[in-house]
């Protein structure tokens, strides 16, 4: 790939449009009930692969967005390196999700909003860049954050507020 076409892939609007459908896959999450996290792995400028968290709906508790979307990129893909391969996500992955990344030697890693009780990427642990790893991902963040994070926030609303009535 060219270095043009490569900066071309890295702008403001690329970025913006892949975050915009990582949002309404993660709004599809929280109407079934799961925390609102979308991911979209794209590859040379396509889509390849599409996820949400499924923590819920599979009783998995590391059926994050992330964590999918590794699986079906690798399987799509046929090997487990993604190294040409960007994943856009709504939210800074946790630390399981960023050591999947860096194992899956991802090459670029955009996020929407931090999260800062268990980002480990930017918030509390920088995972994807730490020197002691073997490998490190570009990381660009903030990408649609306020739109992540509203998403997030109107969803644990709902939940105590509900959790609330359960009660009375």
């Amino acid at each position: 790939m060219t270095a043009k076409v490569e900066s071309l892939l890295r702008s403001p609007e690329f970025d913006t449009g892949f975050m915009r459908y990582a949002l309404e896959i993660a709004s599809l999450a929280s109407g079934r009930g799961e925390v609102p996290v979308g991911a979209v792995l794209v590859h040379e400028g396509a889509i390849i692969a599409e996820s949400s968290n499924e923590v819920i709906l599979t009783g998995d508790p590391t059926a994050h967005a992330e964590m999918i979307l590794l699986q079906r990129g690798a399987r799509l893909v046929g090997r487990h390196g993604l190294a040409e391969c960007t994943l856009y996500v709504t939210l800074e992955p946790c630390v399981m999700c960023a050591g999947g990344l860096v194992g899956a030697r991802l090459k670029r890693l955009c996020f929407g909003a931090r999260d800062e009780r268990f980002g480990a990427c930017r918030s509390i642990y920088r995972v994807t860049d730490d020197p002691r790893l073997n490998h490190r991902l570009i990381v660009d963040e903030g990408v649609l954050a306020e739109e992540s994070r509203r998403l997030l926030s109107e969803f644990f609303r709902e939940r105590r507020l509900q959790n609330r009535q359960d009660f009375v």
